[in-house]
């Protein structure tokens, strides 16, 4: 059983919890939930994995399982003492992040993490989103997914019992626990405002994540919060289960193992050509949103018309010769505009 410090306790909303399936391993199901708006648990997706099955026999085993694709690299840590209770966060005045950051060779981490995980109040040693490919070539082969003609990025995550502050990404993503136990709690897309978002530049891993301390929430700093909470989610998962956190859904994931590993996969059902949003976002906010109120008000109802509304309507009364990037976007049109774009941002 999983033990997370119950919102109730505290007189807040508690989450309801993720629709679980259970779905054969295969392309087909990927497709199947991709299409889903909502997170799903797949409970035992991935328990014939053999690194699984030796996280089933002992933490040491899934250690020695690990160990056999070492290849002597320097991966990149977090560390911290145990009175971050797990926590991955800034300090104390926001001018840094409250762990230490530094490398350390693979197997030096594993045997660390075993090591100092199974004490009474385990400091943080974490190792964050490694690729397969760099970090445990051969991995993938042994323990897979068919994700058919989608090309995910495959990571890997290990470390001591971890809580990591709630995020989005842009991808679609299946989280599958390979050792240990973890807490998703989880919230759509429209509940950003009520998670107090932190700043873009200065982030634990690339992303915005929200300020609220999960097991403590302070309500007069973040009295959304608990509006938040009124429509959250929350998915237990043992070693074999996995969940599909649909795109920019925000997740808070707590890791209670003494050890943990989870594997993820991100992928999208677009082409890469077409960028990322967030370069959009960033940009609007450098060009768009400091301008007075009435011209704000005339870019909203352009971007509708182009982006956010389009249609055919936007311009089959032109020429189709010189219809141009309002037309479907192919990757011959994706490089054109990133060559124009790239020569106004350069003026």
């Amino acid at each position: 059983m999983i033990h997370a410090v119950p919102f109730t306790a505290q007189a807040l909303p508690s989450p309801k919890s993720v629709e679980a399936r259970e779905c054969a391993r295969n392309f087909e199901t990927i497709q199947d939930i991709s299409r889903s708006q909502t997170p799903i648990i797949l409970r035992g997706f991935v328990s014939d994995w053999p690194i699984v099955e030796a996280a089933g026999q002992s933490d040491r085993a899934a250690i020695d399982y690990l160990l056999r694709f070492d290849k002597g690299l320097k991966v990149p840590i977090a560390a911290g003492p145990s009175s971050l209770k797990g926590r991955l966060f800034y300090n104390q005045d926001f001018t840094g992040l409250n762990s230490d950051r530094g490398v350390a060779y693979f197997s030096t981490l594993l045997e660390q993490v075993y090591t100092r995980g199974q004490t009474e109040e385990p400091p943080v040693i974490y190792m964050a989103s490694m690729d397969f490919s760099d970090c445990v070539p051969g991995f993938g082969d042994e323990n897979e997914i068919d994700f058919g003609d989608f090309n995910p990025l495959a990571s890997i995550w290990i470390g001591t019992p971890t809580r990591i502050a709630a995020h989005n990404d842009l991808p679609m993503n299946i989280a599958c626990v390979a050792v240990g136990k973890r807490r998703f709690t989880l919230f759509s897309p429209d509940q950003t405002e009520n998670l107090y978002p932190g700043p873009f530049e200065l982030t634990p891993a690339g992303r915005p994540i929200s300020l609220v301390d999960f097991h403590a929430p302070d309500l007069d700093r973040f009295p959304r919060f608990a509006k938040a909470l009124k429509s959250a989610y929350y998915a237990d998962l043992e070693a074999g289960d996995a969940l599909f956190i649909p795109s920019m859904w925000w997740h808070h994931v707590e890791a209670f193992g003494a050890v943990n590993v989870l594997v993820n996969y991100w992928w999208r059902s677009v082409p890469d050509y077409l960028g990322t949003p967030q370069d959009a976002l960033n940009h609007a906010m450098l060009t768009l949103r400091d301008l007075p109120a009435g011209e704000r008000k005339i870019w909203r109802d352009l971007f509708d018309y182009y982006v956010f509304d389009a249609d055919e309507g936007c311009r089959d009364h032109i020429p189709p010769h010189v219809r141009g990037m309002l037309n479907p976007i192919d990757e011959a049109m994706a490089k054109r505009m990133r060559d124009f774009l790239r020569q106004r941002l350069d003026r």
